[in-house]
């Protein structure tokens, strides 16, 4: 099925393996602020019949130029769009942060489009749709907003808001995203036909294990485990290829059971 009218592929992904005929295509959603850049590495540690591709959301990297989206649905309606093409369990997704809710969201737009979910569905760093509650920073302005970005301690951010040049090109989409992650009010969980399996680092105040053990009710399959990670929010930033490798693992043999 071709993407609806208007919303171009090219914008919106970027792929980072292409193959002809994948076994599986993982597609992968950034933190708020963050860039489909962080995926680029993926592919090293991950088996070669499995494309790999990020998404971009506008007002970063080749996108600078282009209005930022701060609404959950206005995000996510052109990234099914775009999706929709590929639904079904051939599709997988992987959300970190922020990105997990994109990722739920699109999924659940997907089945109802479609009436495919995606074959299995990564999250990381979020609380599951039903304990998300509202957030305030993005109504405190300029300097609360840098400050959170520096407490949850991205070590891509600190050369970035340090540099006042670089700060004013990226602030209007960190702005947009916590407003989006700040508003965003879902609905009662809707249970998806996938298999979901969540991470976390150990330090990460934001997402406590019990907490992260929610996710299990948007699996209406029952196919749902975690791992816990070394390190706080951005743990996958320390130690990338432990974790890439660790999906890998899951999506050659979808029923191996991983400790926590």
């Amino acid at each position: 099925m071709s993407p609806s009218a208007g919303v171009n592929p090219s914008k919106w992904l970027r792929c980072y393996r292409k193959v002809a005929t994948p076994r599986l295509r993982l597609v992968c959603f950034p933190h708020a602020g963050g860039a489909a850049s962080m995926f680029r590495d993926w592919p090293r540690w991950l088996p070669d019949d499995i494309e790999v591709t990020g998404v971009c959301y506008p007002g970063r990297q080749d996108r600078l130029l282009e209005p930022c989206i701060d609404e959950m649905g206005a995000l996510t309606t052109p990234i099914a769009d775009v999706l929709q093409r590929w639904a079904g369990d051939r599709l997988v997704l992987f959300g970190h942060s922020m990105g997990a809710s994109v990722a739920y969201e699109v999924a659940l737009r997907l089945k109802q489009r479609t009436g495919s979910a995606p074959g299995r569905m990564f999250v990381s760093g979020q609380l599951p749709p039903h304990r998300v509650v509202p957030k305030s920073v993005h109504l405190r302005g300029d300097d609360a907003i840098l400050e959170e970005v520096r407490r949850l301690g991205d070590p891509d951010a600190g050369t970035v808001l340090d540099d006042p040049d670089l700060r004013e090109l990226v602030l209007p989409a960190i702005r947009a995203d916590f407003r989006l992650i700040g508003t965003y009010l879902p609905h009662p969980v809707t249970p998806l036909d996938t298999a979901v399996t969540a991470y976390v680092g150990d330090e990460d105040a934001q997402v406590p294990v019990e907490g992260l053990r929610e996710w299990a009710a948007v699996s209406a399959t029952g196919r749902f485990d975690h791992r816990v990670y070394p390190g706080g929010h951005f743990y996958l930033m320390d130690d990338s290829e432990a974790l890439v490798r660790d999906l890998a693992g899951r999506l050659t043999d979808p029923n191996e059971k991983h400790t926590s």
